[in-house]
């Protein structure tokens, strides 16, 4: 369960992520299901991004499994909710796109 917990807080952090530009877009065209999906992915996929920036070595890090307050940390919270926020917004963006045309 620890080996989990860090994917857990990016995912719940880039849900959030999602539906805070989600609701900023307001596009009548993206459902709940969408935001929550593109949150999750986005959130595990900036975690990593950030943590391979910052030295951490991707969405799990064997060093910094040790339950949730080690989870609790930069670049799950930070990492997540920005990975979110930015694939939510480049989905909704295309989607908009999409019924336009």
């Amino acid at each position: 369960m620890e080996a989990l917990m860090p994917i857990i807080v990016q995912v719940i952090s880039g849900i959030i992520g999602g539906q805070a530009v989600g609701a900023a877009l307001s596009t009548a065209v993206m459902g709940q299901l969408p935001k929550i999906l593109s949150g999750a992915i986005g959130g595990v996929g900036g975690a990593a991004i950030l943590g391979s920036l910052l030295g951490g070595g991707g969405a799990v890090d064997p060093a910094a499994v040790g339950g949730l307050a080690s989870s609790l940390n930069l670049e799950n919270l930070l990492g997540g909710a920005g990975g979110g926020a930015v694939l939510t917004g480049i989905v909704g963006t295309i989607m908009k796109s999409m019924n336009k045309g």
